[in-house]
């Protein structure tokens, strides 16, 4: 089969910046809370036909990639002007203009993966569909690992709620999004040769446009379950909606201490969760003998309490930390975050400055351990995670490889995302954790300070939910998993590795074929 020939007319270059644009917006509007898959595969298919269909160099699909991307991050991610105007005190047109420079560093990714695309494609849907999943996946690893990651967005999570989900308890969400990236890669090249001339493709057509459909708007199917139901706890998840900018100041922090306090005291389920930082000082700034109080109190009761809490001292550093308080007898347990946020809880070299001008409190810690023990309730193991750190699946999955006993049962995921005020931050976080519950087959509590508060369990499905943005605490059930997920099995051992080496391999062979001269034709 020959490559499809050129399009009889180029497409109007004057339409096509504002297209990629609008492509680029598509995949952010794809993510919660619209939840659209097919809206992720439409425009990024659209965003391929524009390269294909206007006859783009290097330097233009280039181009188009840098403005889609630019787009696509902005748009996923704009709620951090937010936290460094509203919260930060940085001026208006400075924070915008952070957050803008930082979706176009990251759309240099796409911008360098289309120009590739274009450069090594051989015309061939099939084979051409296959080299961009191999770069798309290359792009997107590289963003969730380079400079400590930032994925925030990556195109799997858009699949959250459709069929593609499937794969992530085999692939993790970078796989569902290569997955993606190669149906939309495919129908782009069918719509190319049938725009082209080639009317003897139409079957070929149907037939992409019939997949492509099926993965964007067929009904969810979870597929098989890997785990089996263990223990069953009642539990109990805290949210104190504590305003950020009330989070420190004298006349609010007594009563919010005091509520969290006294909800976790007078809670009566198996395990009582509070988020990230419910207590926001130290252990030794708190009233004298508080906290020796709570330790007390817990330990005459029958209850396991993770609170968030900043720990250490001067000499060896603070932590942005879980502490664990049970019954009598109960060890002392801590959790100390391990993937900490950029400028939020450590600053790169080099930008002192601008983590000065915003005046963010508590701007360096020191870094956890990346494999901790689990907190023990009731004979099952719960292992914390915080805020942020739900978003590397490879680093959770690096906790099922240790001995039985330790590998966790369910998952805990304590937030503070009130620096992003009522924005989608909430919404996309969640749809992150229940990700991490496809990927892992383990349901995930999340107790947060201002939403989303819910009980996922390990099909991904929320079972208990407040509403974001009020105080309350929610009272319900999670079952424990035991067993692995295949993704939980390799990403566990290896991290993402294999994922690296199925991009670059298949990348280079295509390179090489294309440097070679080698035809994909049967002719």
């Amino acid at each position: 089969m020959s490559p499809s020939p050129a399009l009889a007319a180029p497409w109007p270059s004057r339409l096509t910046a504002p297209a990629a644009v609008l492509c680029g917006l598509g995949q952010a509007l794809a993510l919660a809370p619209a939840s659209l898959p097919g809206l992720q595969l439409l425009s990024l298919a659209g965003l391929l036909l524009l390269v294909v269909a206007g006859r783009a160099g290097t330097g233009r699909a280039a181009w188009l990639g840098l403005l889609a991307g630019t787009g696509w991050m902005a748009g996923s991610f704009w709620w951090l002007y937010i936290s460094m105007h509203d919260y930060g005190g940085l001026a208006a047109p400075l924070a915008a203009l952070a957050v803008l420079a930082l979706a176009a560093a990251l759309a240099l990714l796409p911008a360098a993966a289309l120009a590739l695309w274009q450069r090594a494609r051989c015309g061939l849907p099939v084979p051409d569909a296959v080299l961009f999943a191999a770069l798309w996946l290359f792009i997107e690893l590289a963003r969730g690992e380079w400079f400590t990651g930032f994925p925030w967005g990556a195109s799997g999570y858009a699949h959250t709620d459709g069929v593609l989900a499937t794969a992530a308890p085999w692939l993790g969400v970078y796989g569902v999004g290569a997955v993606a990236a190669g149906l939309a890669a495919w129908f782009a090249g069918e719509s190319a040769a049938w725009l082209s001339g080639g009317r003897e493709r139409r079957i070929a057509l149907l037939l992409s446009a019939l997949v492509l459909g099926a993965a964007g708007w067929a009904p969810a199917w979870r597929g098989h379950d890997f785990t089996v139901a263990g223990t069953r706890l009642s539990v109990s998840l805290l949210q104190g909606n504590v305003s950020q900018d009330e989070k420190f100041s004298a006349e609010r922090l007594p009563e919010a201490l005091d509520w969290h306090l006294q909800t976790l005291l007078a809670a009566q389920t198996d395990l009582v969760v509070a988020p990230e930082t419910a207590i926001p000082l130290l252990p030794a700034q708190l009233p004298e003998g508080l906290w020796q109080t709570l330790t007390a109190q817990v330990a005459r009761s029958d209850r396991h309490v993770l609170v968030g809490v900043p720990l250490g001292d001067f000499e060896r550093g603070y932590t942005n930390s879980v502490a664990g308080l049970g019954p009598a007898g109960t060890p002392p347990y801590r959790y100390d975050k391990h993937h900490l946020v950029p400028f939020g809880e450590f600053v790169p070299r080099g930008f002192r400055w601008f983590v000065d001008a915003m005046h963010i409190p508590l701007g360096d810690f020191t870094r956890g351990p990346l494999i901790a023990p689990p907190f023990r309730v009731k004979g099952v193991a719960v292992a914390p995670n915080i805020c942020y750190e739900d978003l590397f699946g490879e680093e959770l999955a690096a906790r099922f490889v240790g001995a039985p006993e330790d590998v966790p049962g369910v998952l805990a995921n304590v937030s503070n995302i009130a620096w992003f005020g009522r924005s989608v931050a909430v919404p996309q976080h969640l749809q992150i954790s229940r990700m991490r519950t496809l990927e892992l087959q383990r349901p995930m509590l999340r107790a947060t300070n201002t939403g989303a508060t819910v009980v996922i369990d390990h099909r991904g499905e929320v079972r208990h939910a407040l509403p974001a943005h009020r105080r309350g605490v929610l009272v319900g059930e999670v079952e424990a998993r035991t067993g692995l997920t295949p993704y939980a099995v390799w990403a566990g051992r290896l991290g993402l590795w294999p994922a690296w080496a199925f991009a670059l391999v298949t990348i280079v062979w295509r390179l090489r074929r294309r440097s070679l001269g080698i035809r994909f034709d049967t002719h």
